[in-house]
Order: C-alpha cells, then sequence, then structure tokens
C-alpha cells in the first residue's frame, strides 16, 4: 500500500474522529484495496470490498467527509477486514 494510502487509513481510524479526511483520497485508498466503486444517481457512490456492499453520499459542496461519513467508513473497512496495520481487524 502506498504511504497516501496508509495515511489516509490511519486518518479514518484516528481518535478522535476527524473532519478534515479527504473523499478522493478514500477512494484511492479504496481502490488500492480492490474496491469496486460504481457512481449512482445523484451524489451517491456504490462501493463493493471484501463481498460486502454499502453506498456513501459522495460530500459537496466542499471535498471533505464529515464525522458521521468517517465513522461509517471506519465501520464499513472493519467490516471488510482492514485495518491499520497493527489495529484491531
Amino acid at each position: 500500500m502506498k504511504s497516501k494510502h496508509q495515511k489516509t487509513l490511519l486518518l479514518l481510524f484516528s481518535h478522535p474522529t476527524s473532519a478534515n479526511v479527504d473523499w478522493n483520497d478514500v477512494i484511492g485508498l479504496l481502490g488500492s484495496l480492490g474496491a469496486v466503486i460504481e457512481e449512482r444517481k445523484g451524489s451517491r457512490v456504490g462501493i463493493l470490498l471484501n463481498d460486502k456492499a454499502v453506498v456513501f453520499h459522495r460530500p459537496h459542496p466542499r471535498p471533505s467527509m464529515d464525522k458521521g461519513a468517517v465513522v461509517s467508513m471506519r465501520e464499513f473497512l472493519i467490516l471488510c477486514g482492514i485495518a491499520p496495520e497493527g489495529g484491531a481487524k
């Protein structure tokens, strides 16, 4: 995993929850993990990773995810068996 993706993963799992996680960085991370990403109607984005599916809303007008979306993405990654090195899977 590239260091940029590792930093994004660490940011998603940081406590307290960060409100400064860039959506495009998360999409890049998911792509590097082998996720299938599908643009849907409006701002919806479908994500399939490790046989688990979820739909997120692309943030707008700013590119940063809000804290609730970051927590939801963290929970999705945990469900898929993804966590930072040394973290609980």
